[in-house]
């Protein structure tokens, strides 16, 4: 149903023509959420309320509107003291053939609002476009619309090259923090270079690798690649050494042979001074390799292991908002390791 309201009509994209990503559940839930209401097993508490934010969700379409307004209804304020409200609380536009879409406009609005109305642009003359707006990383929403002119053709996107997905579990750093708005986010970068369906299950500080998160994601159908980057929350190198391989089992048990990449995480600005932090991290890395390793021997050739320590390059320091979470340049480099590491697994 639309209605029109400021020269414009406003439709749902919860309605075909339109296409939703990066929400498994949207279909049976009816919601913005990237876990399920209620899952099988009982989510941690931090991981059930991280799952409103609405990290690596996307609406698709395409259009010869001139104009694209969104009215968007957020859970909450913007509240970041290291990260953009606009990466925290913005939705992005980007147009353009899959494959080649490029940046257009971010929504600008007043923060100190849970409800805003934006243009992302008004005189467009270029016939029928691409359109892909990514909604925002930390931050829940409620409803967002799509304003178009009245007359304005609407169809459904350009298919994906499989109805596969990739599915990436992590840390605060999967779920974009800190890009300066939500297609800077590794994996939204990603999603432009491969043209999968990405699922983005970063829960920021709480990506500990908990049993019952490996229940809920193995419900998710139809995975092409799943990559584990939890080492950042895994809370000591004795945890990740006890939830790594039970993970993996939980999952396997599930996707016996879907590719599963182990990612390391990157390295901290600090490792330069503080070497127990270094040392730290190269035992989490050396427990990941053995665990992947001991699994491959066990017949599991499916599994393999990526070694974040080279992801943001020599000048890893200068890529990071507070030493720890990468800027948009961080992210950059990120997607750019990954995508060719993803590719050989994916065929």
């Amino acid at each position: 149903m639309t209605v029109e309201k400021s020269e414009v009509f406003w439709h749902s994209p919860m309605n075909e023509p339109f296409h939703i990503a990066g929400f498994p559940w949207l279909e049976k839930d009816g919601v913005y959420r990237r876990m399920p209401v209620k899952p099988k097993h009982p989510l941690p508490p931090a991981v059930d309320d991280l799952a409103n934010c609405t990290a690596g969700g996307q609406i698709r379409f395409q259009t010869n509107s001139s104009r694209l307004s969104v009215k968007v209804r957020l859970t909450g304020t913007a509240d970041m003291n290291h990260m953009p409200a606009t990466g925290q609380c913005g939705f992005d536009c980007y147009i353009g053939a899959s494959g080649e879409q490029k940046y257009y406009n971010t929504t600008k609005y007043d923060h100190t609002k849970k409800e805003y109305e934006f243009a992302m642009f008004e005189k467009m003359d270029a016939g029928v476009q691409n359109m892909t707006l990514y909604f925002p990383l930390y931050m829940g929403v409620e409803e967002v619309l799509i304003g178009l002119d009245p007359e304005a053709e609407i169809a459904a996107p350009p298919p994906y090259s499989s109805d596969k997905r990739i599915v990436i579990y992590g840390t605060s750093i999967t779920q974009g923090g800190c890009a300066a708005r939500p297609g800077m986010a590794y994996t939204n970068i990603l999603s432009r270079k491969i043209n999968l369906e990405f699922i983005n299950l970063g829960f920021s500080g709480n990506g500990k690798g908990e049993a019952e998160v490996a229940h809920a994601i193995s419900e998710i159908p139809n995975p092409q690649l799943f990559v584990l980057d939890y080492e950042a929350n895994s809370v000591s190198p004795e945890l990740l050494e006890s939830t790594l391989p039970e993970f993996i089992r939980i999952y396997r048990g599930k996707h016996p042979k879907v590719p599963i990449v182990v990612l390391s995480q990157i390295r901290y600005a600090r490792e330069t001074f503080d070497h127990g932090l270094l040392e730290l991290r190269q035992r989490r890395k050396s427990i990941q390799m053995n665990i992947v390793n001991k699994l491959r021997q066990q017949g599991d050739d499916k599994l393999y292991f990526c070694d974040g320590e080279q992801l943001l390059g020599d000048d890893y320091s200068e890529c990071t908002v507070d030493g720890v979470h990468p800027t948009d340049l961080g992210f950059i480099r990120m997607a750019e390791h990954l995508a060719p590491v993803m590719m050989q697994y994916i065929g």
